[in-house]
C-alpha cells in the first residue's frame, strides 16, 4: 500500500492556503494565485497544459515530486468547482477542460450525490458522499501500490490532518501576505499530530518545507 501525501500546498506567510471569496472569476480566492507563482513557471507545470520549457532547478522537482508516483486524488468539492448546493445539472465538469491533469481516478468530497464524470487523459471524478474516510478507503483501493494524493483545498487536508491519516505533507510557503483567506493551521498542533519537519530547502519564489511522521520511540 502507498503512502497518503500532501504535496505542492503553496500557503502564505501567514497561514492562508487560499484567498478569501472563491468564485468562478476567483478559483482560488482573491490574489490566490499569487501563492502559486513558483510553480507555475516550472517545467511541470508547463508540460501539465502542453506547454515546453519551463524553470529547472529546486521549484521543479518539487513541481514534479507533486505530481508523481500517485494512483489516485482526493479533492474536496470547492476544488472541483464553485456551484455549492445540490448539483443542477451535470454542466459544471471541474476548472481544467476536457483533459484535467490528474490522468487518475480522482474522488471528490460532496453531500450531493452525482455520477462519475469521465474526462479525457484516463481521469474520472467520483463524487464521495459518506466521508473522508471512505474516500480515503476507495482511493486507496484504486492506487494500488501508489500513493494517494489529497489534493486540497484547505478543508479537505485539515480534516485528514486531524483524524491521522496523512503521512507526509509539502508545503511550499510562498512570500506573500494575504491577510485575509482560508487558515491553514489555526488551531493545528502539529507536533501534538505526530509531524516534524523532515526536510527544508528555501528558492526565491517559496521556502519549501516537507512535514513527515515522527517515528514513534
Amino acid at each position: 500500500m502507498g503512502r497518503v501525501r500532501v504535496a505542492a500546498f503553496s500557503v502564505s506567510l501567514d497561514g492562508f492556503g487560499a484567498g478569501p471569496e472563491q468564485s468562478l472569476q476567483y478559483p482560488l480566492g482573491k490574489r490566490g494565485t499569487e501563492l502559486h507563482t513558483w510553480f507555475f513557471g516550472t517545467k511541470t507545470f508547463k508540460a501539465m497544459f502542453g506547454a515546453g520549457g519551463g524553470s529547472e532547478g529546486v521549484d521543479e522537482s518539487f513541481a514534479h515530486r507533486s505530481m508523481d508516483g500517485f494512483g489516485a486524488f482526493i479533492l474536496g468539492r470547492n476544488m472541483f468547482g464553485p456551484v455549492r448546493g445540490e448539483w443542477p445539472d451535470d454542466n459544471w465538469k471541474g476548472w481544467w477542460g476536457n483533459n484535467p491533469p490528474y490522468h487518475a481516478p480522482t474522488f471528490v468530497l460532496t453531500h450531493h450525490a452525482r455520477a462519475p464524470l469521465v474526462m479525457e487523459g484516463g481521469t474520472i471524478f467520483h463524487f464521495v458522499t459518506d466521508g473522508i474516510h471512505a474516500a480515503l478507503e476507495r482511493a486507496r483501493d484504486a492506487a494500488g501500490e501508489r500513493d494517494v494524493k489529497i489534493g486540497g483545498g484547505v478543508s479537505t487536508v485539515r480534516q485528514y490532518l486531524q483524524a491521522g491519516l496523512i503521512d507526509e505533507l509539502h508545503f511550499a510557503f510562498s512570500p506573500v501576505l494575504l491577510g485575509r483567506g482560508e487558515a491553514m493551521f489555526e488551531g493545528l498542533d502539529l507536533p501534538g499530530l505526530g509531524y516534524r519537519v523532515m526536510e527544508s530547502t528555501a528558492t526565491e519564489l517559496a521556502t519549501h518545507v516537507v512535514l513527515g511522521r515522527q517515528e514513534k520511540e
